[in-house]
C-alpha cells in the first residue's frame, strides 16, 4: 500500500512539473496583474513556435506601463525575424518620453537593419562627439597643416536605414578641411582663423545621405608640418641638376669619340705620307736608270735639303733641339 502511494505521489509530482514546463502560470498571473491581456493557451502556443513567453510578456508589461500599445504578435513575429525585442522596446520607450515620433515598424526596421536602434535613439537625444584622425593639407604658400577635428553628430532616425555611418562623416569632413586648408593663400590666415575652416565645411552639407545629421565642428587643434613647397622645389632642382648633368655626360662622351675618330684619321693619314715617302727613292732610282735625273740634279736636291736644315736649326728656340729633316 506504502510503495502505491509512493508511486503516485511521484507520478503526480512529474505531471505537474510537465504541467508547469508547458502551462507557464506564473508568466500569465504576472501579465495579468500587470493589465496586460493575454490567454494561457497563446503562451503555451509560444513554446511550440519556440518563442520565449518570458520575454515577449515582459516587454509588453514595459510598454503597457509607459502608455505603448503593442500588438503581441507583432513582437512575435519580430522575433521570430531574429530582432532584439528588449531593444525595440527600449527604444520605444526612450523615443517616447523624448517625443520623438518613432514607431514601432521603424524601430523593428532599424533593428533587423543591424543598427542598434535604442543607441541610436540615445544618441538623437544625446548628441554624439566624433574626433576626426589627423588631416594634413598644404596651403598655397606650400607649408603644410595638420588638424584635427571634432564632430558634434545627432541621430538622424529616417537615414538609419539606408544611410551611411560614421566612417563616410569623417571622410567627408577630412576633405573639407582639406579643401578648406589648400584654397587658403597663406597658411598664417588658417592659422589665425581656425574657425574659417568648420564654416567652409559646415556649408558642404556633408551629412547628406548619412544616418546622423552634423551639429557642429570645431577645430581642436592645427600643427605645423613640414615646407612641402620648398621640399619639392629641392627635388626639382636635384631633378634638374642630374639632368644638367647626364647631358653634359652625354656631350663630353660625343667629344671624346670625335677626338678619338679624328685621331684615327691622323694615324691613318700619317700612314699614308710614310707609305708615300717610301716611294720616293723608288723613284728616284728609276728616274736614274731612266736617265731623267741626273747627277747634279740629286747633288742640288741634297743642298736644298741641307739649307733647310740649317734654317730650321736656326729659328729653333733656344733649348729646343731643331725638327730633323729626313733625307731620301
Amino acid at each position: 500500500m506504502e510503495v502505491q502511494t509512493i508511486v503516485i505521489v511521484v507520478v503526480c509530482v512529474i505531471a505537474l512539473i510537465i504541467f508547469l514546463i508547458f502551462f507557464p502560470i506564473g508568466i500569465w498571473f504576472q501579465a495579468l496583474i500587470s493589465g496586460v491581456h493575454t490567454s494561457l493557451v497563446q503562451l503555451v502556443f509560444m513554446r511550440f513556435r519556440k518563442v520565449p513567453p518570458r520575454v515577449i510578456v515582459n516587454n509588453m508589461i514595459s510598454a503597457s506601463k509607459a502608455g505603448l500599445k503593442l500588438s503581441q504578435n507583432e513582437l512575435e513575429a519580430h522575433y521570430l525575424a531574429g530582432g532584439r525585442v528588449t531593444s525595440v522596446v527600449n527604444a520605444l520607450i526612450s523615443a517616447d518620453k523624448a517625443n520623438m515620433n518613432l514607431d514601432f515598424k521603424t524601430a523593428t526596421a532599424i533593428d533587423l537593419a543591424g543598427r542598434d536602434v535604442l543607441k541610436a535613439v540615445q544618441t538623437s537625444v544625446n548628441p554624439k562627439v566624433i574626433d576626426t584622425p589627423p588631416v594634413a593639407a598644404v596651403a598655397k604658400d606650400g607649408i603644410q597643416l595638420i588638424a584635427k577635428a571634432r564632430v558634434t553628430v545627432r541621430t538622424n532616425i529616417k537615414q538609419l536605414v539606408g544611410g551611411a555611418g560614421e566612417e563616410t562623416i569623417l571622410a567627408r569632413v577630412g576633405e573639407g578641411i582639406v579643401t578648406s586648408i589648400g584654397s587658403a593663400v597663406s597658411h598664417k590666415q588658417v592659422l589665425e582663423n581656425p574657425d574659417s575652416i568648420s564654416k567652409l565645411v559646415l556649408t558642404k552639407g556633408l551629412d547628406s545621405g548619412t544616418a546622423f545629421e552634423i551639429l557642429s565642428i570645431d577645430i581642436a587643434d592645427i600643427d605645423v608640418g613640414k615646407n612641402i613647397g620648398a621640399q619639392l622645389q629641392m627635388d626639382q632642382a636635384n631633378a634638374d641638376k642630374n639632368v644638367a648633368q647626364a647631358a653634359a655626360e652625354s656631350r663630353r662622351a660625343m667629344a671624346v669619340a670625335q677626338e678619338q675618330e679624328m685621331k684615327a684619321k691622323a694615324q691613318e693619314m700619317k700612314a699614308k705620307v710614310i707609305e708615300a715617302e717610301a716611294e720616293v727613292p723608288r723613284a728616284m732610282a728609276e728616274a736614274f736608270r731612266s736617265g731623267n735625273l741626273g747627277i747634279m740634279d740629286y747633288y742640288r736636291m741634297k743642298n736644298i735639303q741641307a739649307d733647310t736644315s740649317m734654317r730650321e736649326s736656326i729659328s729653333a728656340p733656344a733649348g729646343k733641339p731643331a725638327p730633323k729633316t729626313t733625307e731620301k
